[in-house]
Parts: structure tokens; sequence; C-alpha cells
């Protein structure tokens, strides 16, 4: 029986990709197959994750050597491409395409054009990012400084609109980290990955809610005025609390229209008062076309809603339970921060000064959504907007 890497057959290898496909962990995928879990993980680990090119076979479509010798002789007999065409039922400009890269009419051998088609279609080729060193390095140094290879692609092609040797998709980023037998970024980089993952995990659907106690006097998101829910008007945020061990915590709060981010020290806790303080000296810093509303979830934190609204003039607006689509750009803020804050260490004695580096670094990467500008870019640019005529 045909062997895989790591002293799996070729159907046991297949086996695992099939299962792997359904979201299971290598654990559970190995449980499923009865094989050693060591030997599924060090498999996986191996190709970064990512399933290895399938056997090559020449595809149906592609022209075979008859058909390249009847070519040869048309040749000899000097018909056109169209007449040759005409008799292997192949279109003419496929007969032309052939004829010119396989050296001309002159030069044109059936054998030869079949070898070189086979080595044409050979995988994997020499990725972008290997054959172009000034792109490996700048990609390198975007990933050094915690841009994720979407945030990278986007860039590049913002930057470099008119010369695709300086442009590169996520997916030959991802490859090139996960891969190490491309060998063209360092597997260190991979810490950089806001997940921190050295092979591409397979995907599952995880995840569940818990309730929360009723807040008194609560405005629900339902009531919340049109202009917030499409994000038509800065100044509306999204807020929560990014958890540490134990009782530390940060706040964090997300400008709907530009992404921006504030991160706010809880030093004394993260009970009612000490957070209703900390974001009232957060928020009075702000510019006041930035101070509309807040959208929050129902945690006990808020307790003290009421009283924030009236020492900032910000409304505040509570998500419906379990619902943390709601505050999606925050949700998704809060997934970016575990870069730097990672679940199980304790957030008590972070300070504020580190919280605006952190909140910087976020603020200066390029984001999908807002056509791969910075937040800090389209907040100067939507300030500048607003701005009074001199």
């Amino acid at each position: 029986m045909k062997k895989g890497r790591k002293g799996l057959s070729q159907a046991e290898v297949d086996r695992i990709w099939e299962v792997r496909a359904l979201g299971l962990s290598d654990a559970e995928v190995a449980r499923r197959l009865g094989l050693v879990p060591g030997r599924v993980t060090r498999y996986l680990a191996g190709c970064g994750g990512i399933r290895p090119g399938r056997v090559r076979r020449r595809a149906a479509w592609c022209l075979s050597l008859a058909e390249r010798e009847e070519i040869s002789r048309g040749i000899a007999r000097r018909d056109s491409a169209r007449q040759i065409g005409r008799l292997l039922g192949r279109s003419h400009t496929t007969i032309s395409r052939e004829i010119v890269r396989s050296g001309g009419r002159k030069y044109y051998r059936a054998h030869f054009a079949d070898e070189e088609s086979w080595e044409r279609t050979r995988r994997p080729k020499a990725s972008k990012l290997e054959r172009c060193a000034a792109l490996r390095e700048l990609v390198a140094c975007l990933l050094a400084c915690d841009h994720s290879p979407e945030q990278i692609a986007g860039y590049l092609a913002r930057r470099y609109p008119d010369n695709e040797q300086m442009r590169v998709s996520h997916e030959t980023i991802y490859r090139a980290l996960f891969v190490q037998s491309r060998g063209t970024l360092r597997r260190e980089l991979t810490r950089h990955l806001r997940s921190r993952r050295s092979k591409r995990r397979a995907r599952g659907a995880t995840g569940s809610g818990q309730g929360r106690g009723q807040l008194a006097d609560m405005v629900i998101i339902s009531e919340r005025p049109p202009e917030v829910a499409d994000r038509a008007v800065p100044g509306h945020w999204e807020g929560d609390l990014l958890m540490g061990t134990k009782t530390s915590a940060i706040a964090t709060l997300v400008e709907r229209q530009t992404r921006y981010v504030q991160l706010v020290a809880l030093p004394n806790g993260f009970k009612a008062e000490p957070v209703r303080q900390a974001l009232v000296a957060s928020i009075q810093t702000l510019p006041q076309q930035l101070c509309r509303s807040l959208t929050w979830d129902q945690g006990h934190e808020m307790a003290q809603h009421k009283q924030l609204t009236i020492d900032t003039g910000v409304q505040i607006y509570f998500c419906d339970p379990q619902s943390p689509w709601q505050r999606g750009s925050n949700e998704n803020t809060n997934g970016l921060l575990r870069q730097y804050f990672p679940k199980g260490r304790s957030l008590k004695d972070v300070t504020q000064a580190q919280l605006d580096e952190v909140a910087a670094l976020l603020n200066g990467r390029p984001r999908k959504t807002l056509g791969f500008m910075t937040p800090a870019e389209t907040l100067a640019e939507v300030l500048d907007q607003a701005a009074p005529d001199r």
C-alpha cells in the first residue's frame, strides 16, 4: 500500500483530510479514524494544516501527445492553424498558442512540446514571495508590525496599484508561513499573527452565550436611530470589557464609522463605579462631534449608565441578550487585542500608556472594510470634513 507522510498510508492521509473538513480537532480526527493522535498531529504540523497537492494527472482538456503529433504533421503539410484545429476538433487559437510557445513552426517537435507542457504544469511553482526579494522583505516587515496577511495584501494593492510584482494575496502569505518547505518567510513570524498559530486549523462552529442580569431603565438597541445602524454619522461607539484573570479587565471602545479604537485602563476593577469613572475620563478627551452614543452589552459593569449619560452627554444603548454580533466591530477588535493581551494574563497592572501604544498599533493597521485605509487616517479625514471653514 502506498505510504503518505509520517508512515501513514495514502488512504489514511485522504481520510484525515476528509474528516478534518468537518471541523474536528486533531485528536478527534485520530479518534474517529483509529489512529495514534501524535501521528496525526505531526503529519498536520509538517504540512502547516494545508492539504498537499494531489497526484499529478493530465487534465482531460489538455492536448495529448497524439494530438501534438498531428499538429507536427499539419505543420509539415503547411496547413493553417484553422485547418489543424478543424481536424482535431480544437479551437484555432489553441493550436496557434501551442505552436508559438513550443518554438514556432520551424522548431516545433511533438515529443519536446509534450514534455515542456508537463513541466509547465508542475506544482507547486515558486511563489511570488520566493521570486521577489523586495516584496518578501516588505511583507516580513509588515508582519513584524502585527499587520494581518489580509491587511498586508490590501495595503500592497493600494500602495502599488500599477506594480503587479509588489502585490501578493493573503493566501500566499499564509502558505509561506505555514508550509516551511516553501522557505519564504521565517516560522517565527507566525507569533505576529493574531492567533499565533503555526498551522491552519480545521474550521468548526464553537461558542455560546451566557445570561446576564437585568439592568434598570435600559434603552434597547432596537430604539437606536437609523444613522447609528448605517454608520452614516461619526461619533457612535461600541464598547465592552476585555477580561483578564480574576478581577482584572480593560474597557475597549470602537468608533463604528472609522473603526478607531480607544482603550481604557481599569486599575480599580470593573465594577460599575470604577468603570463609569474611567469611561467618563476617556470620553471627555474626544471632540464633541465624536460623542453621540455608545452601544454595550447588558453587563453589570454598566449599572450606572444613566449617570454616565449625564456626565458625558453620550446616550447608552444595550444589545439584546447573547447577541454579540450587534457589536460586531467591538467583538472583532477584542479578538485583535488578544494578540497583545492573551487569555490567562492579568490586566490589573496594564497602564494607560501601554494601552495607548497598543491602540496606536491597531489604529495604524490598514482595514479591509475601510478600503485598506487605517482607522487613524479615516478619523482624521472625517474630522477634517467636519471642521468649520477657516
